[in-house]
């Protein structure tokens, strides 16, 4: 973060161990480098090493802590569970977790098998339990933390040909309910960030039409796009001390779509 910056600073992550699950690309390496910014100590992690690599190499020599990168599948839970492992050993207790590692590839529901429903599950839901059951120790143990799960705009909105993913989004939510009340007496926060249609590299690629463009316009109360940078200002309140006494909750970056 530097001094000509516009926006806050928190003190309270200065130091903390934060782990980002897709951090490599996308919405997940902006909250990476967020993270980093603020001079927490930051691990991500993903399967695309390109991606990792390319965002190490633009963190180097800003002068804040390097993250910590462990390449693993975040569908393979023995994996995330040695992944949360490995950043412990090397980082410490972790005391920020944001899930957000996902996949809103497009589907047609006459061809979903269940394979593709298990696929789709397991890349945006089920690893978000797992990530969070294998960081509450360490929680416990410095007397809390705060866990940011990724939403989607998409379970409130009139999507359609996203079916697991959708599912999944939604279940999310319910997730950040309940474990905000069984983790609550341990002082760790779980909130839910529900970003509208964000403007990352792969939405550009793939999904942002002039026909995507012109329905934002109209749904949007806001006339200008949601960028990844809009989101992770939140992430870093939701994973600051400011936002003590705010868990169980869900939390819209969308322009004002919902």
């Amino acid at each position: 973060m530097t001094s000509e910056s516009p926006y806050a600073v928190y003190p309270s992550l200065r130091g903390k161990v934060a782990l980002v699950t897709g951090g490599a690309t996308g919405l997940g390496s902006e909250f990476v480098a967020s993270l980093a910014e603020q001079g927490a100590r930051v691990a991500f992690v993903d399967v695309d090493d390109t991606g990792a690599g390319r965002l190490l190499d633009r963190l180097t020599g800003t002068g804040c802590p390097e993250p910590l990168y462990v390449h693993a599948d975040v569908c393979d839970i023995d994996q995330l569970r040695a992944a949360v492992a490995a950043v412990e050993h090397g980082l410490g207790p972790i005391s920020i977790l944001v899930n957000n590692a996902a996949n809103d590839v497009r589907t047609d529901i006459e061809t979903v098998d269940t394979a593709d429903w298990d696929r789709g599950i397991a890349v945006n839901l089920r690893h978000h339990f797992f990530a969070i059951q294998a960081v509450m120790a360490g929680m416990r143990t410095l007397g809390g933390g705060s866990i940011v799960n990724l939403g989607s705009v998409s379970a409130h909105v009139d999507f359609v040909g996203l079916p697991m993913y959708i599912a999944a989004k939604a279940a999310i939510e319910g997730l950040t309910r309940t474990l905000a009340r069984e983790l609550g007496p341990d002082r760790i926060r779980v909130n839910c960030v529900i970003p509208g249609w964000v403007f990352t590299e792969r939405q550009l690629t793939h999904w942002v039409t002039p026909e995507v463009r012109e329905k934002l316009a109209q749904v949007q109360s806001l006339p200008d796009n949601v960028m990844p940078a809009d989101v992770a200002r939140l992430v870093l309140w939701l994973a600051a001390d400011d936002s003590a006494m705010c868990t169980g909750q869900k939390w819209i970056v969308d322009g004002g779509w919902m």
